[in-house]
């Protein structure tokens, strides 16, 4: 089968989440996901400790029962496992979809993935944001020492580590690595750690650079990154460092070349906020809605799971109110 009433590319808890509610209309869905399910949260730092509690990463009225109010990412990833179980999602892992194409003199849309082609008349782009890393932009960035993304602290162990960023990923890899034996050096824009960072971290972190336990450079910049040394740009000048490893903790953002390239209307301010309609999800292509951070553009602190579950239920009261005579699920 390749005709949907709907198709929702993304398999992170918002995509998850518009899965269960189109279910719940009696639409015949797929979930399109190109890694693994929940792909982003498989990627968070292995002793990852959400903000949100539990009760607030719910979806489908699905009961997300943790040890601790604030539940881990082993926990997350077992609760979105279930939830996909129980619920008998239709989802197809590890198929990136390539393009979007309006079909010519129909509503309907020609969708393009890594394995097959479907035809749909609906789209939701629940996308996310944590593939694409924010970068540096300075020499020595491809280097095999530098990686954007932390996993967990023991490869670091006896070794020189700085790492970029003020936020909570930062944070984290800072104070962890730090407790399994690195050095650990952090160069940071603002004049102070962010204000974001979870509550029971930030007290944590701001003792230990006070105490000298953690070297930490403010209003300042990583200038260039070589084999064995790094150079940072200080309000004093520039300072060259020794060097084993750097964790680029700048951020991530959205797939605007995706986005672009399907035709969904940017802001031109730098920031990339998508066009769309804010009571529907529609885009400013009928039939296309965005779910989750993607809605935020550069803002990818705005949208996260708590506050963007009723995206879900908005698009797909949207396309039922749209077309009382959608196909049953088969």
């Amino acid at each position: 089968m390749s005709h949907y009433d709907l198709l929702i590319i993304g398999g992170g808890p918002i995509g998850l989440a518009c899965g269960l509610e189109a279910k719940n209309a009696g639409l015949r869905y797929l979930i399109l996901e190109k890694g693994t399910l929940v792909n982003s949260l498989y990627h968070y730092p292995a002793n990852m400790t959400f903000f949100s509690t539990s009760d607030r990463l719910e979806i489908g009225e699905v009961p997300f029962v943790s040890n601790n109010a604030k539940p881990t990412r082993n926990e997350a990833l077992e609760y979105y496992r279930r939830v996909a179980d129980s619920r008998k999602l239709h989802i197809r892992l590890f198929e990136e979809v390539q393009s979007v194409e309006k079909e010519p003199d129909t509503n309907e849309y020609r969708v393009t993935t890594s394995k097959e082609i479907y035809h749909t008349a609906n789209i939701v782009l629940a996308t996310g944001f944590y593939d694409l890393p924010v970068k540096l932009h300075i020499p020595g960035e491809d280097l095999p020492k530098v990686t954007h993304y932390y996993a967990e602290p023991h490869f670091y162990y006896k070794q020189k580590v700085v790492v970029v960023g003020a936020n909570n990923s930062a944070i984290d890899a800072a104070l962890e690595t730090y407790r399994k034996g690195a050095e650990v050096t952090m160069v940071i824009r603002s004049a102070e750690i962010g204000q974001r960072v979870k509550y029971w971290a930030r007290p944590d972190i701001v003792n230990r650079i006070e105490e000298g336990s953690i070297k930490a450079y403010f209003n300042s910049s990583l200038h260039a990154i070589r084999p064995l040394e790094v150079d940072i740009q200080t309000p004093e000048g520039l300072v060259t460092i020794a060097n084993d490893f750097v964790i680029a903790a700048t951020g991530y953002q959205p797939n605007f070349a995706f986005l672009k390239k399907i035709g969904i209307a940017l802001s031109a301010d730098g920031k990339f906020y998508p066009s769309y309609d804010g009571a529907t999800q529609e885009s400013n292509l009928p039939g296309i809605y965005l779910a989750g951070v993607v809605c935020g553009g550069m803002d990818t602190h705005v949208w996260f799971i708590e506050n963007s579950r009723v995206h879900a239920r908005q698009i797909v009261g949207d396309i039922v109110a749209k077309s009382p005579t959608l196909s049953p699920s088969a």
